[in-house]
């Protein structure tokens, strides 16, 4: 018998690999998704609870500046009521910034930024790879923050809203992390990310109305400050918990929705391109 060996048929090649018709690499996109979570997971004490020790070190002392009750009413409740959200939703933002930031600029120190191109991997299985390891840290950091805080008694919290927590939680830790992801793909040393951290991120939360109601700021930064994102994530997120909002809650979501989505977009274009990644 004719034992030669033949070459398949041309209509079986596209059977031949999980990657044809645009399928998705589900191993690999999990095994990145892993790889981002316990990259944070193995210094907890640094990436979960240090940030949640400075949550309470913020909130302990704004309680002693201002004593208990002291503060005033702000939208029908106690400062410290007001101000609580607030503190945890800018752990939220800081922890998933620096997920995706530190991922890809550390590599790129390092040398090996590259190694991310080489799996089997779409654009898109990597933007949502290292995204989800942004959501992941920055939920579980304000979970743990809300936890320690109701624990501890240091501010009396209740949820008026769990769909408006969790949808601003979760809307936040993406938008953030879109942010880190292209910061990390753009630059080349750590000097680089302080720079977008100190020009760029600092003023959007300093002027988000995290420690004061935006009302008393003059004109035009009220209205300006309607068009910050980060304005519109601490107002609707803090409406879960207080049941007031500054703002019109659909306005902020869709707003940052969008936003979200066009940050999301530009991580895939970038990934795509291998911008800055390839050697």
């Amino acid at each position: 018998m004719d034992q030669t060996l033949t070459k398949p048929p041309l209509d079986a090649a596209p059977h031949l690999g999980p990657r044809q018709y645009g399928a998705v690499n589900w191993v690999g996109l999990w095994t990145l998704c892993l790889r981002e979570t316990r990259r944070f997971w193995k210094v907890g004490m640094q990436t979960l609870f240090a940030p949640v020790v400075s949550s309470l070190l913020m909130l302990f002392v704004f309680k002693l500046a201002f004593g208990q009750g002291s503060g005033g009413m702000v939208g029908g409740v106690p400062f410290e009521v007001f101000l609580a959200p607030g503190v945890v939703m800018m752990a939220i933002l800081n922890n998933a910034f620096a997920n995706t930031s530190s991922s890809l600029i550390i590599a790129k120190v390092q040398g090996n930024s590259v190694d991310f191109l080489m799996p089997p991997l779409s654009p898109m299985e990597l933007t949502v790879g290292f995204l989800s390891g942004a959501v992941s840290r920055g939920v579980l950091v304000g979970l743990v923050t809300y936890a320690a805080v109701w624990i501890m008694q240091i501010t009396p919290f209740q949820v008026a809203n769990l769909f408006a927590v969790l949808y601003f939680a979760v809307i936040a830790s993406l938008l953030m992390g879109a942010v880190g992801l292209i910061g990390g793909i753009w630059a080349d040393k750590f000097d680089h990310m302080a720079a977008v951290q100190n020009f760029v991120i600092m003023p959007l939360t300093m002027l988000s109305g995290t420690f004061y109601p935006i009302g008393r700021l003059p004109e035009p930064f009220v209205t300006i400050s309607h068009f910050n994102p980060f304005f519109q994530i601490i107002d609707g997120f803090r409406y879960g918990f207080t049941g007031h909002a500054e703002s019109d809650l659909l306005f902020g979501g869709v707003m940052c929705a969008v936003i979200t989505l066009a940050l999301c977009a530009w991580c895939w274009a970038m990934l795509k391109r291998g911008y800055k990644l390839k050697a």
